[in-house]
């Protein structure tokens, strides 16, 4: 079901693939923000998130669960941060859902209080 014939998606043409479902994939990010941080990506090529199907999104998180398990053995990290960016103005910057899994090592930044609330620097501490 991965689609081929939509050539600029770099998704929709994926060089390496770790693991799958029937509607989705895992594989590693290539600008990776830690060590490990993986994308797990619906085989049907949708921008939005929120126009995934039940069934597709249903399948994207029993690969997290299954990238979350692999990461766990791979590279013990201490915790994980989970992203989707919808939109240009979220930071999307390719039109194909996909889902960060970002492993994270303590002390890999002075103060990782806020979490994913980073995405605007300077409502990250309350």
């Amino acid at each position: 079901m991965m689609n081929a014939d939509i050539p600029n998606c770099p998704f929709c043409n994926p060089d390496s693939i770790l693991f799958e479902n029937e509607l989705a994939y895992a594989k590693q990010d290539k600008f990776p923000v830690n060590p490990g941080h993986l994308l797990i990506i619906p085989k049907r090529h949708v921008a939005d998130f929120f126009l995934t199907t039940r069934e597709e999104q249903a399948a994207l998180l029993l690969l997290l669960d299954q990238a979350k398990h692999h990461l766990d053995g791979e590279h013990a990290p201490a915790g994980y941060n989970v992203g989707i960016n919808v939109g240009e103005v979220a930071g999307q910057t390719i039109p194909h859902v996909h889902v960060h899994l970002i492993p994270r090592y303590k002390g890999d930044m002075k103060s990782p209080r806020g979490g994913v609330r980073g995405v605007i620097p300077s409502r990250q501490s309350y």
